[in-house]
């Protein structure tokens, strides 16, 4: 790359041919010659010798220096020089200064000229990596477009131009075929910088490559008029995309869609046939779930906002398309709204319903020493537990019809007495189980977790602070290709795995192991997350 006998022109020249070629800036070329230069003097003058070349950048000449160390006692020629002998170069040389000793111009030999053109390929290969990183970092979340270099094993090496992506089998859809030679677009989804080079990572299936497609086809959402709030995709089959507009006077899904379906229709072809639903975003998350689960049609819905649930129901002919084939429709919407989605039949929810209020009158009925009747009727009144009625005021109870202030009264006294005994029965168990007092005290424990801590050897407030969330909750793990599921103590008390975290932090508050809001240690509940 750099002739021994190259004159000063030749050197720029060089310099200038280089940099255009890799893209990178001259300066750093010059610096590269520069290094290698000096290196090969080095070989000439000694390896321990502090060399450094210097090659002006607007003439192209070339001056070699040696750098010596002034000191009183030279211990090493090499590297260092005496005062006297410094004040030859430089009159006001002090001791600790550096001289830089001018050496004559030499030819390198073979071998040193030969190390020098490999210091220079180095540097200028470490400088055009260095360039893709950064031109490609700040390109996460752009479509790209390439041409396919080669593939290998499935995975597709795409040239972007001034760089090279990777497109990994996982990242190209199903059943899609690439040769050597085609162009084709894709998502830049990671850039790192690795020993090899920068590696750009490329999608096809990435939910963010169709709603990219979307904003190159649709002018109204590159202009901001119509946003995409959330993409869902099963890719290569059919995807769910909900937009919202800005204007009233734009409909998002007719500018989505397209005169006669051309701008959707791009994104399709584009995306090898995959089925794209458009769906009206809305903030109201029940209406927003209804339009996501399209075309099925929705009699009711039932929300869980603590748990993010929704139950839906649907008429009996209408459950296999809600559902969808092989669950996609459901799966789909569940992606899009990120709401677990339950969905039963007209029928289904009426037998639920006809269970629930027969279990709850048979318990109204047992726990209150009451006949069907009246069970029936606080059932049917929207009482849930026997709770309810013990601390529910007294002239809600006694505005029911057929009731009057003192059957609300006894009704409330009958209701306190049960819960009573059954706090009785509880703490009784707990004694037989071996559970400490203290674990009453952490804020948050019910009697009735003391008797499930009991069963599961949780005996007190050290080992419920020992505790990680899923030893509470439960976790879940793949083993031999199948997901199966491990029992947490509380199992059954549904209990979030926030509050399952809280009752663990207090506990840990009350063993003293922590201040009130201290936060947690990291990886506390490593080990049984790693399950």
């Amino acid at each position: 790359m750099v002739a021994v006998s190259a004159n000063r022109l030749e050197l720029l020249q060089i310099a200038d041919a280089v940099a255009r070629e890799k893209s990178i800036d001259r300066s750093i070329v010059i610096a590269a010659m520069e290094d290698a230069i000096a290196k090969a003097a080095r070989s000439r003058y000694g390896q321990e010798t502090d060399i450094h070349a210097d090659i002006n950048a607007k003439t192209g000449e070339l001056r070699l220096a040696r750098h010596l160390l002034v000191v009183d006692e030279v211990e090493n020629t090499a590297t260092e020089i005496t005062l006297d002998g410094a004040r030859r170069h430089n009159p006001a040389a002090q001791v600790g200064d550096t001289i830089a000793d001018t050496l004559p111009p030499f030819d390198f030999g073979r071998i040193a000229a030969q190390s020098a053109k490999q210091v220079i390929v180095q540097k200028v290969r470490e400088a055009e990596r260095d360039r893709q990183y950064d031109e490609y970092k700040d390109r996460i979340g752009d479509v790209v477009n390439g041409l396919v270099k080669r593939v290998e094993y499935g995975n597709v090496v795409v040239d972007l131009g001034r760089g090279e992506g990777i497109l990994r089998r996982d990242e190209l859809l199903p059943r899609e075929t690439v040769k050597t030679g085609d162009r084709i677009r894709a998502y830049v989804y990671d850039v790192r910088r690795e020993p090899r080079g920068p590696q750009i990572f490329l999608s096809r299936t990435h939910p963010q490559f169709m709603a990219k497609l979307f904003a190159q086809e649709v002018p109204e959402i590159y202009d901001g008029i119509v946003e995409i709030k959330a993409v869902a995709r099963d890719p290569g089959s059919r995807a769910k995309i909900a937009v919202i507009s800005r204007d009233q006077s734009v409909d998002p899904v007719g500018a989505c869609v397209g005169m006669r379906g051309s701008r959707v229709q791009a994104v399709v072809n584009e995306l090898q046939g995959e089925k794209i639903d458009i769906i009206p975003w809305n903030p109201d998350i029940a209406t927003f779930i209804v339009n996501a689960l399209a075309p099925a049609e929705v009699v009711k819905v039932v929300l869980d906002e603590d748990r993010e649930r929704i139950e839906v129901v649907v008429p009996d002919a209408q459950l296999s398309l809600a559902i969808g084939r092989r669950g996609q429709n459901v799966r789909l919407a569940t992606q899009l709204t990120g709401w677990d989605i339950d969905i039963m039949t007209e029928q289904e929810e009426s037998e639920r319903r006809q269970k629930e209020f027969a279990e709850r009158t048979k318990m109204f009925a047992e726990a209150l020493d009451l006949d069907e009747m009246m069970g029936q009727l606080l059932t049917s009144e929207g009482f849930t537990s026997v709770e309810e009625i013990a601390y529910v005021q007294l002239q809600e109870l006694a505005s029911i019809e057929g009731f009057d202030e003192d059957t609300a009264a006894e009704l409330q006294a009958r209701a306190l007495k049960h819960l009573a005994e059954v706090e009785e029965a509880l703490d009784a168990r707990r004694i037989e189980l071996g559970v400490e007092d203290d674990l009453k005290t952490v804020p948050g424990v019910t009697s009735k977790m003391l008797v499930a801590f009991g069963e599961n050897d949780i005996k007190s407030v050290e080992d419920l602070a020992g505790c990680a969330t899923d030893d509470l909750v439960g976790w879940t793990e793949r083993k031999d290709g199948e997901t199966v599921r491990h029992a947490g103590a509380l199992d059954g008390f549904e209990l979030s795995r926030e509050d399952a975290e809280a009752l663990v932090m207090q506990a840990r508050v009350a063993a003293g192991w922590i201040e009130a809001d201290e936060p947690a240690a990291d990886g506390d509940d490593a080990a049984a997350g790693e399950a």
